[in-house]
């Protein structure tokens, strides 16, 4: 039988849901309050809290805090509008810190 590679996930800290691939990872260089963190393109079994704009690093944007959808914890935020023209590309785009979630290899 062929072996089958099976792709890095990150999980919540608090419970093992897994919440992001690897590979779904544009940045490392992102910083949140408690630390650093990382921009996914996706995230999964997170739920989206209220949309709020807040004044971040690089500017005012709407921005929703991410839930894991087992545990609840909060685990980052997803960009919902970029006010500034350099900032667009966020969008839609993900940011969990890295103290709250584990990268586990899926094997």
């Amino acid at each position: 039988m062929a072996d089958v590679i099976r792709p890095w996930l990150y999980c919540c800290c608090n419970c093992r849901n897994h919440v992001a691939l690897h590979d779904d990872i544009i940045s490392k260089a992102f910083q949140a309050k408690n630390g650093r963190a990382f921009l996914f393109s996706h995230a999964m079994n997170v739920l989206a809290g209220p949309k709020e704009d807040r004044d971040l690093i690089t500017g005012l944007h709407t921005v929703a805090d991410v839930h894991c959808g087992d545990c609840r914890e909060v685990l980052g935020w997803k960009y919902e509008r970029a006010y500034e023209d350099s900032q667009k590309y966020k969008e839609g785009k993900f940011v969990l810190e890295k103290f709250k979630i584990v990268k586990e290899n899926n094997w």
